[in-house]
């Protein structure tokens, strides 16, 4: 492989990494405070660009500018994804935040199932176009780096650092850091618990919902079962990182990016062919080897089983 050819994988790498690394933070989100793992929260990225596509080509019918008809396709499938998680966490959830594991673990996997069938009914089984909103790029050092790219790199960057900002620097964020430390200790110094769970799932799909757009406008197309495998990768980025560790969410959905683009171009280099159709064999690969290994994670703290 050429020293271009290896930066091109990089951006790839890493514009892909940034998709993985905003669905991965709802999965940290909502373990690090009610250890649920939220396996609904990948068909949240895909009612996300579903609805940034009707936003969009709604829009752009009327005929506005592209640039404002994307923007507020982000923030009204940011806004109303953040209400439908707030209502699937009120209803599937919060009756159960006391069951067994299994039982929550069982919901999750029904909301995922619901939330499919009615993108499928609503909308179709078939692959749907996504407009290509920003189109052209520029070559630096025959390295290709296209609009669209530098757009899902420094939004994903942003909101990222804008959650990390949330989480560290406010009074919501010192709140959710103290019930994923000790839920009962919590509510006897009088935190509203149950917000502040809400407002964890809020964030997160909306978080989701800008991935699930920038995946659209990367690729040109969604599918209403688009969001099983990305919410597994997202899942193995989140684990590859520490469970519960939002940072380490980050960190290991830019690693997976880029373990995904690399380890393909170099297979394709040694003369693989259909190489690319290995790309998913390698998250697997990867949170086999994170589980065995380094069952924690890479920023994952190893903490005792609470009795």
């Amino acid at each position: 492989m050429s020293l271009s050819a290896f930066f091109q994988q990089l951006v790839n790498g890493l514009t892909l990494g940034g998709m993985y690394a905003l669905v991965a933070l709802g999965y940290t989100m909502v373990y690090g405070i009610i250890e649920l793992i939220n396996f609904a929260h990948g068909d949240i990225f895909m009612l996300g660009a579903f609805l940034g596509l009707m936003v969009l080509n709604f829009l752009q019918g009327w005929g506005l500018p592209t640039g404002f008809a994307l923007t507020a396709a982000f923030g009204v499938s940011m806004l109303l994804t953040a209400l439908i998680g707030a209502g699937i966490e009120r209803i599937a959830y919060k009756p159960l935040r006391h069951s067994p594991r299994i039982t929550l673990l069982l919901s999750a996997i029904g909301v995922s199932i619901l939330i499919q069938n009615i993108v499928m009914l609503t909308c179709s089984r078939d692959l749907q176009p996504f407009p290509r909103a920003i189109s052209g790029g520029m070559t630096i050092r025959g390295v290709v780096l296209e609009y669209i790219q530098i757009l899902i790199a420094s939004s994903s960057l942003l909101l990222m650092l804008g959650l990390d900002l949330l989480v560290h620097k406010t009074r919501i964020g010192q709140a959710m850091r103290a019930i994923a430390q000790d839920l009962e200790a919590s509510q006897m110094m009088g935190i509203n618990v149950n917000q502040v769970i809400r407002v964890t799932f809020m964030v997160g799909s909306a978080l989701a919902a800008a991935g699930g757009i920038m995946n659209g406008l990367y690729y040109g197309g969604i599918k209403f079962d688009m969001g099983f495998l990305v919410g597994i990768k997202a899942f193995t980025a989140a684990v590859l990182g520490g469970i519960g560790s939002l940072r380490g969410a980050m960190l290991g959905g830019f690693i997976l990016g880029l373990c995904e683009t690399i380890v393909v171009a170099l297979l394709s280099a040694w003369g693989l062919t259909r190489a690319f159709d290995y790309k998913d064999v390698i998250a697997f690969a990867i949170l086999i080897i994170v589980l065995i290994f380094m069952p924690s994670g890479l920023l994952g703290e190893h903490l005792p089983e609470k009795v």
